[in-house]
């Protein structure tokens, strides 16, 4: 053995480690739960965080509409016929109301996070991490819903108090109505605020979407009066049978007084197809990356 030979078998460079165990690498299943909630949570307590604004501000509008159209309408020979039945304003009132501060609120949730990520460029955070198009697409639309539902939820409490007070009960006919046209308003306008908020580039875009779409759709739909009411022109109720956000009130009316002015099986339908479209839209924009990534 030559001098200065070592007994000491040389060191090889070990080969790189592969697989699941490779240091760094990510490794999860079909859906990136963590991200997806993580995304969700997000949605969820940035609405929270200016409670007062996005929670308490819509209750108390509400309860403004609620008061000046009670004292505008109700009294006798105001109240509504549907179905030959007449139905009291001050039971025919609260349930638009209240769905008007869902779809309110499910939409701005959802538009107003996205073009404020675009405006101040902070939704590259959001783009960035391993999160899929569908998992944007859940996150966004049921971070929406549920600040439309929370909102709806609080503001039928409220309403239900108030009413106790002046000697009128909010009644319940059926609760299946009630959640499932509550759930389908808050998904389909958080969905349609998610497309609102990629399309806009800037607020004054958002704002065109809101008073020129959301707003008229709301108050045409039968929110305020019957769209069967004796005295009104028959394109009235040939208009509202366009308008998807009608089906959602009507159906939703039904849940509390049993009496609706169009089928509410057909409503159900109608509102449930829309609302399937409207994630599957908003699904293909995110896989785009429709003006998110410009």
């Amino acid at each position: 053995m030559p001098d200065g030979a070592s007994l000491t078998p040389p060191v090889t460079a070990a080969a790189p480690e592969t697989g699941a165990d490779t240091f760094g690498a990510r490794r999860f299943g079909a859906v990136n739960w963590l991200g997806l909630w993580t995304l969700y949570k997000k949605e969820v307590q940035r609405y929270l965080k200016v409670a007062g604004q996005t929670v308490l501000a819509p209750i108390v509008t509400t309860l403004l509409y609620l008061t000046v159209f009670l004292v505008a309408f109700s009294g006798a020979g105001r109240d509504v016929t549907m179905e030959g039945q007449v139905v009291p304003y001050a039971a025919f009132l609260p349930p638009g109301l209240i769905m008007m501060a869902v779809l309110s609120n499910a939409f701005q949730n959802a538009s107003s996070s996205i073009i404020i990520g675009k405006v101040q460029g902070s939704l590259v955070d959001v783009l960035m991490p391993p999160l899929s198009a569908a998992e944007l697409t859940v996150a966004f639309v049921a971070g929406a819903a549920t600040r439309g539902l929370m909102v709806g939820f609080i503001t039928a409490v409220t309403i239900a108090v108030f009413l106790a007070f002046t000697g009128t009960m909010l009644t319940l006919h059926a609760l299946w109505a009630v959640l499932f046209f509550s759930v389908c308003a808050s998904v389909l306008l958080g969905a349609f605020g998610a497309v609102g908020g990629m399309w806009a580039e800037k607020f004054d875009q958002l704002a065109v979407i809101t008073n020129f779409v959301i707003t008229p759709l709301t108050f045409l739909s039968g929110t305020f009066f019957s769209v069967h009411k004796e005295g009104l022109p028959g394109w009235v109720a040939d208009i509202s049978a366009f308008n998807p956000l009608f089906y959602l009130i009507d159906g939703f009316r039904w849940g509390f007084i049993g009496v609706s002015d169009a089928p509410v099986a057909r409503g159900a339908v109608v509102c449930f197809l829309l609302t399937a479209l409207s994630v599957w839209v908003t699904l293909l924009l995110f896989r785009r990356g429709y003006k998110l990534k410009d």
